[in-house]
């Protein structure tokens, strides 16, 4: 191997949102996740909704706008739907 170009490989430590601390090896000191293996809901089992960017507010937006203009259009009388 070729010298100093590989980064150093050091003893990290790992913090989670849930409050989860654990050691692994990295190139960084101290990694921090969202979710770890103790919160995340495949390893546990729960059913539990991850909100990623607000992607559930978005598309419940998304979905008050198009029922709005659905009542608008049986209200004026239309048979169809504007899109």
């Amino acid at each position: 191997m070729k010298k100093d170009i590989h980064p150093e490989y050091v003893e990290a430590t790992v913090h989670c949102a849930c409050g989860n601390t654990f050691s692994t090896h990295s190139t960084k000191a101290m990694i921090r996740v969202d979710i770890c293996s103790r919160c995340h809901p495949f390893f546990t089992g729960e059913q539990r909704l991850v909100d990623t960017g607000g992607r559930v507010e978005r598309f419940m937006r998304r979905m008050s706008r198009t029922s709005s203009r659905v009542e608008a259009a049986e209200s004026a009388g239309n048979t169809t739907p504007a899109r």
